[in-house]
C-alpha cells in the first residue's frame, strides 16, 4: 500500500510570527478534520526546529534542501545531519528552482540523496521537464534521464526510502497545470521506469507526488488518478484553508 502524502513547500516566504500562525492554523484544522494522508511541511531552514514543536505529531517537517557535504568549511550551508538533529524527517532534493537558479548537477543531487539516506531523512526527489522540452515532445526522455543520472545510481533499498515528485517546470508558478490526464501519463511512465530498474514490487509501492501548481480547485481531479499519490504544494500551501482542502481531497 503506497503512502499518500501532501507536502507543503513554503519556499522563501513568511517571517517567523506568520510561519507560526500558519502552522498553528494547519494543525488546528487537522485536529478538527484529520487528513487520511500524511502531511509534510517544508518551511525555510531557520524555522525547522520551531515548527517541529508546533506540529504536535499532526504533521512531519521537511527541509527544502541540504548540503551535498557532511560538514566543514561551507559557509552558509546546512547539512543533512543538522536537519536530522532538529527533528525534521524529510528533505526536498532537486527542486527545479534549485536546478535552474543554483545549477545543481546530477552529481550534486546524487550526493545530496546520499546525505539524506545517511541521516535518516526521506528525500522528496523532484524531476520534470521545462516548457521547451514539453513542446518538443522530449518530456519522457528528459524525465527518464533525470532518474537514470541520479536515483538509478542507488540500490533498491535506497530507492525504497525515496519519494518522487513529478513537477512539470512549465506549470510551476505560472498558473498553468498539467491536466489530470497529462499528469497521470507521466506518473505511469515514471512507475514503469522504476519497475524496469528496481522491479515491480518497488514500483507498486513507491510514492509519486504531483508538483505543478496543484491547488484547492484542481487537486480532486489530479488525486483521482491511479498513479498520483499526493502533491508537493507551493503557493496554495501558504493559505491554511486552501492547504487543508487539498489534504482532504486525497483519499
Amino acid at each position: 500500500m503506497r503512502a499518500k502524502i501532501v507536502a507543503a513547500n513554503w519556499k522563501m516566504n513568511k517571517a517567523l510570527p506568520q510561519a507560526i500562525e500558519l502552522m498553528q492554523a494547519i494543525t488546528f484544522g487537522l485536529r478538527q478534520n484529520p487528513a487520511s494522508c500524511k502531511v509534510v511541511i517544508a518551511p525555510p531552514f531557520v524555522y525547522l526546529e520551531r515548527l517541529v514543536t508546533e506540529t504536535t505529531g499532526l504533521a512531519e517537517v521537511a527541509a527544502q534542501n541540504c548540503c551535498s557535504r557532511n560538514n566543514g568549511a561551507y559557509t552558509g550551508e546546512v547539512s543533512a545531519g543538522m536537519i536530522e538533529s532538529v527533528g525534521a524527517t524529510y528533505c526536498i532534493v532537486g527542486h527545479s528552482e534549485r536546478r535552474q537558479l543554483y545549477a545543481e548537477t546530477p552529481d550534486v543531487l546524487e550526493a545530496k540523496l546520499q546525505r539524506c539516506y545517511d541521516h535518516n531523512l526521506t528525500p522528496i526527489f523532484c524531476i520534470g521537464e521545462n516548457h521547451l522540452e514539453r513542446t518538443e515532445e522530449r518530456h519522457f526522455e528528459v524525465v527518464a534521464q533525470q532518474l537514470e543520472y541520479v536515483l538509478f545510481n542507488f540500490t533498491v533499498e535506497h530507492a525504497a526510502k525515496t519519494v518522487i515528485a513529478y513537477e512539470p517546470v512549465w506549470a510551476i508558478g505560472t498558473g498553468l497545470t498539467a491536466s489530470p490526464e497529462q499528469a497521470q501519463e507521466m506518473h505511469s511512465f515514471i512507475r514503469r521506469q522504476i519497475a524496469t530498474k528496481f522491479g515491480q514490487e518497488l514500483a507498486d509501492n513507491i510514492t509519486i507526488l504531483y508538483g505543478g501548481s496543484c491547488n484547492a480547485q484542481n487537486a480532486a481531479g489530479l488525486f483521482t488518478k491511479e498513479d498520483i499519490d499526493g502533491g508537493l504544494i507551493g503557493g496554495a500551501a501558504l493559505v491554511a484553508d486552501d492547504f487543508l482542502k487539498i489534504c482532504n481531497e486525497l483519499r
